[in-house]
């Protein structure tokens, strides 16, 4: 029974925890944070800019144009220049030298669409997100921000055959004789973009001035639910610095509190299920990281470097590097101290990176993401098998002793003082502990929820095929055979447990299977293909030992066979057998060594 509790109470925690999360994306996606006070400009209704925190040496990062209305974009257009890379379709605009479209060419839109890139980075449409960068000089010296316009000598860039780096300048250049390029290059087999903002000053006098980057985006709103067709991960700004490895900053927090904060290395990203973007400095460089909300759905996340000195007559360098892709932790932690951390299994990293570690080398043996899990899951129950052993013999235990708690029930009615007293003495009359299956339960249950995070957060399984009609494992079953399964799996583990002798209780177990089912209906295949499998395995294993300790109930002799005294108590037994043979021959003896001595 208080095996039969704690699966209950377990169960509907996690029902109302998945119910809570849907809630909650709901509420967001109903009631946006809300904006900010922007003021009006001085003769006109639209609204005004709006400013980044001060950074060191008095410069401010550009004002950033507020959106005059729901999904409006407002940041200005001019020549596009299209990159194509091994990885990337690209497009770099003239007005600031912003990276407006970034498509991902080897990870495609859906299976559906093979030959449509993912589109990480976009200025159209409801999820805007993009990189921007600029300068600003000291005393509004001149310096290209993200309004400036530049040009470009070519339409489009491509990677030829052979050829490895691929370098995209744009320039701009003012009348007093600055002249600032900003180079793109991008590597073959990297989503690592490195930025140059080359000042050459061609002035009489010093030129002062620093470099900002950042992202700018909206809060998407695509469905983010269980019941929408996808999993609930976070969407939002995060920054690493050496205080705090990992933190996140969600939409209403930028909204309430912008943050300035001076940092020594570290990086700033906007992330997202499966992809993010990040910014990140030079080695040992330290920068102003920035947060800030624009109008009633713009967000912003990004750094001001220190001022940089160029004299006269030379040049300068303003280098930063971007990251544009997938989460991959073995790619991402090469490039950045915690980057691999935006890949974000929880509070149980721990747990969850040895996991993953695991199913990747599974993955390489048998080139299927799908056997990888159903191997994975066979290792993990291999992993406790003793464990699970024991709750499922406490289980059977239980399950045999249902006829006689029912006795006992109807027996002593409501008086449950003595009811609890004879339950007790059963316990102890059949060697059961009531309580026996609950702390291999409990042991369990992080390695399977670190596991769950592992599955949700591995991009390589999103359109990872697996067999017949499941072609991708990051989205639900097509023809929810897999849900189904999973539903008629958990009937059978109620079947081989112990019912409860509540009523109640008893229906709301019963009904478990179909709720969960339901639920998994949207489900990723991946993940409900751990599910099978694991319930599968489990009703195996229950079903052998249950078996077994039926039998023993049956025929006392089995029981001994089976679960007979331990080596010590048995030898106890053969002594105390062994001296009462001893004193049954002395006084069977009529004439012994004793009684010749007494003559």
């Amino acid at each position: 029974m208080e095996n039969q509790r704690l699966i209950l109470v377990a169960a509907l925690v996690f029902v109302l925890f998945l119910l809570w999360q849907n809630w909650m994306g709901f509420q967001a996606a109903k009631h946006p944070p809300p904006a900010p006070p922007v003021a009006t400009l001085s003769g006109g209704s639209a609204p005004a800019v709006s400013t980044i925190p001060a950074v060191p040496g008095g410069q401010d990062v550009p004002h950033i144009a507020a959106a005059s209305g729901p999904g409006a974009q407002n940041l200005g257009s001019s020549q596009r220049v299209r990159v194509v890379t091994d990885l990337f379709e690209a497009e770099i605009d003239t007005t600031g030298g912003d990276l407006r479209q970034v498509g991902l060419r080897t990870y495609p839109e859906s299976i559906q669409r093979r030959d449509q890139p993912f589109m990480l980075l976009k200025d159209s449409g409801p999820d805007l997100f993009i990189a921007q960068s600029g300068l600003v000089a000291l005393n509004n010296g001149p310096a290209p921000t993200h309004y400036a316009t530049f040009s470009a000598a070519q339409a489009e860039y491509r990677l030829a055959d052979g050829q490895d780096r691929l370098d995209v300048p744009l320039t701009w250049t003012d009348s007093s004789g600055v002249k600032v390029t900003k180079i793109y290059t991008f590597q073959r087999g990297s989503f690592l973009v490195e930025l140059n903002q080359r000042v050459e000053n061609g002035t009489a006098s010093d030129w002062q001035g620093s470099q900002y980057r950042q992202f700018q985006r909206t809060p998407p709103k695509t469905s983010n639910s269980y019941f929408g067709g996808g999993v609930i991960t976070y969407t939002g700004a995060v920054i690493s610095t050496p205080t705090q490895r990992y933190e996140k900053i969600d939409f209403d927090q930028i909204a309430k509190q912008p943050l300035s904060q001076s940092v020594t290395g570290g990086w700033v990203a906007m992330i997202q299920h499966y992809f993010l973007g990040a910014w990140i400095p030079g080695a040992g460089e330290t920068d102003t990281f920035y947060t800030k909300s624009v109008g009633s759905d713009r967000y912003v996340v990004g750094m001001t470097g220190a001022m940089q000195t160029v004299p006269a007559g030379a040049s300068g360098d303003f280098r930063t590097q971007l990251y544009v892709g997938p989460k991959l932790p073995d790619v991402l932690e090469k490039i950045a101290p915690n980057l691999q951390l935006t890949v974000d299994y929880g509070k149980l990293t721990v747990i969850a990176e040895p996991l993953f570690w695991l199913l990747k080398a599974i993955h390489a043996i048998v080139g299927n993401w799908g056997w990888a899990i159903i191997f994975l899951t066979v290792l993990i129950k291999l992993a406790f098998y003793k464990l699970s052993e024991t709750s499922y013999r406490s289980m059977a235990n239980m399950r045999r002793l249902a006829p006689e708690m029912t006795r006992l029930k109807d027996l002593y009615g409501d008086d449950k003082q003595k009811m609890n007293e004879a339950m007790m003495a059963m316990y102890k009359r059949e060697k059961v502990n009531p309580l026996g299956g609950c702390l291999p339960i409990l042991v369990q249950i992080p390695v399977f929820i670190a596991l769950y995070w592992v599955l949700v957060e591995s991009v390589q399984l999103r359109q990872a095929p697996f067999m017949l009609w499941i072609q991708d494992m990051a989205i639900p079953d097509p023809y929810y055979v897999l849900p189904l399964i999973m539903g008629a799996t958990m009937f059978i583990q109620q079947k081989l447990s112990p019912a409860p002798p509540d009523p109640v209780q008893a229906k709301v177990m019963m009904a478990l299977p179909i709720l969960f089912t339901f639920m998994f209906l949207w489900f990723p295949a991946g993940l409900v293909l751990y599910w099978v499998v694991n319930n599968t395995l489990s009703i195996a294993q229950q079903w052998v030992i249950t078996q077994r300790v039926e039998a023993a109930a049956k025929s006392p002799g089995a029981a001994k066979a089976s679960e007979g005294p331990g080596l010590a108590e048995r030898a106890r037994q053969w002594a105390e057998q062994g001296r009462k043979l001893v004193d049954l021959a002395k006084k069977s003896l009529p004439d012994s060594s004793t009684n010749r001595r007494k003559k």
